[in-house]
């Protein structure tokens, strides 16, 4: 593979000239082994950054009765870090790729492991969603730099490509065992150590990072400021968007505030477009679209989440409230995923180079709505069922997004990688913000916005479990529509030249 790019930009893309050098450079590692420290510092950032999302899910009961929140409530603890992590994703990565990819990584390190001590303060849900607020601030500076400094640390595009795939795995481990972990420590400890715990592995990933990566060189870095207004729009947009789904449920879909919201949030779209096409300096080069591969693999990312992280908010709620299991069994519960994830790991690499990124993507779409569709039976069949479609979901979600991953940060000039790594997040926090709030729209609609704390007689749990199927349904057909659209404008080729 080598990386091209249009007129535009490939003065800006350095040439490799051989394995391990590239002029003005130090050579870089020869293999994953010579870049253990380096790669061990990374996963343990992109560790952080996901475990901190996910391992708040099988607390989410817990935290309801503590703090007195209902489903909305609910939504917005979870959906409060996606909605500063997902909008400021696009500002993260070009201040990586114009200020720094190492020195913007360390700031959101140092300033994530220091605002996740902030939770020994909360006392409401409205001060819990703005440390999650903050803390999604933070995570969005470390979050591009991450994927890019990986692709970055190797010459030879066979490393960068298992690189990424590690980093990948790394995420989708913290995504999966973060509720396990979770319902371990809720189980003894009080909910606020699941952030706390945030601050000294930020703080090892952070030594890490200042020890075992090089400084920035400033000819990897792309000129221009830093488009303010582009960066207040693209925020603007998904915050309202997102709020959208909430008021919907509060106020009903034809209410005033939720029709403000939704055209509030189409003008700042359509806004942040305009500003785009029309600025010299843009945050974002809407030219980069243009590749097939961009825009497939971005959209292809946004399915996974959105099955992915559904389920999860809908399965910690079933485990604990439907079924009267412990937070720490809840948590064990969902550990068929992991299973499902290695089991994935062969079988991409083969896919791939058997089949192609496009029809490598459909076998992944289809397993992750082959997942939900088993899943939907399962709610009343019990936990052997259900076990067997979080392995089938596990196995979807990491053939989709290692495949899309990969494909487009190898189809980006080197210049945007940190770029094409907040894209890569941006599609997937949409996903995971959209995959909550379906499932928290539909449970608040078809039960209320307050959920019983205990005691759940048959009819309050079948009412929940009815909404749960419906939430499922309405995952399934997202993400069959998004894996037909995302699929179209792939291609079978292995080349980034084709793409």
């Amino acid at each position: 593979m080598t990386t091209t790019a249009s007129s535009s930009t490939a003065s800006t893309t350095p040439t490799t000239t051989s394995p391990g050098t590239t002029p003005g450079r130090r050579p870089r590692p020869t293999s994953l082994w010579a870049a253990a420290p380096a790669l061990l510092a990374l996963c343990l950032t992109m560790l952080v950054e996901m475990v901190d999302n996910s391992v708040l899910t099988v607390a989410l009961p817990t935290i309801g009765r503590d703090l007195a929140v209902g489903p909305t409530g609910l939504q917005w603890i979870v959906g409060g870090y996606s909605l500063t992590f997902g909008g400021l994703l696009l500002v993260g990565g070009t201040l990586g790729d114009r200020l720094g990819r190492r020195r913007m990584l360390l700031v959101g390190l140092a300033g994530f492991g220091l605002s996740s001590l902030l939770v020994l303060a909360v006392s409401s849900a409205g001060q819990l969603i703005a440390v999650r607020a903050l803390l999604g601030v933070f995570a969005a500076l470390v979050a591009p730099g991450t994927m890019s400094l990986t692709y970055r640390l190797f010459d030879d595009d066979q490393l960068r490509r298992r690189a990424i795939g590690l980093i990948v795995s790394v995420a989708m481990i913290g995504v999966i065992v973060g509720p396990a972990l979770g319902g371990l420590a809720v189980t003894h400890l009080p909910w606020q150590v699941l952030l706390v715990a945030n601050a000294p592995i930020a703080a090892l990933a952070w030594w890490g990072v200042h020890r075992g990566i090089t400084v920035d060189d400033p000819a990897d870095l792309r000129p221009g400021g830093a488009d303010l207004p582009g960066a207040l729009l693209s925020v603007a947009a998904l915050a309202t968007g997102l709020l959208t789904f909430t008021l919907a449920v509060e106020d009903g879909w034809l209410a005033v505030t939720t029709l403000a919201s939704a055209l509030a949030a189409a003008l700042c779209g359509a806004g942040f477009v305009v500003r785009e096409r029309r600025t010299t300096t843009p945050m974002l080069d809407l030219r980069l679209f243009s590749r097939p591969t961009v825009r497939g693999s971005a959209i292809l990312q946004t399915s996974a989440m959105i099955a992915m992280v559904g389920v999860s908010f809908a399965g910690t709620q079933l485990f604990q409230y439907a079924w009267g299991w412990s937070p720490m069994l809840a948590g064990f519960g969902t550990l068929p995923l992991v299973a499902g994830m290695f089991l994935a790991g062969p079988l991409t690499d083969a896919l791939v180079d058997r089949l192609g990124h496009r029809r490598t993507a459909l076998v992944g779409g289809g397993s992750l709505l082959a997942a939900l569709l088993v899943l939907i039976v399962a709610l009343g069949a019990g936990y052997p069922l259900f076990a067997a479609g979080l392995v089938l979901l596990a196995v979807g979600m990491r053939v989709v997004m290692t495949t899309s991953a990969v494909a487009l940060i190898e189809a980006l000039p080197e210049d945007h990688t940190s770029l094409g790594s907040a894209l890569n997040d941006t599609a997937q926090e949409i996903g995971n913000s959209f995959g909550v709030a379906v499932i928290g729209t539909v449970t608040a609609a078809v039960m209320g916005t307050t959920l019983p704390t205990s005691g759940w007689s048959q009819p309050v749990v079948e009412e929940f479990l009815r909404s749960q199927r419906i939430g499922f349904a309405i995952l399934a057909g997202l993400v069959a529509v998004i894996t037909v659209v995302g699929t179209r404008v792939l291609t079978d080729s292995h080349a980034t030249e084709e793409h």
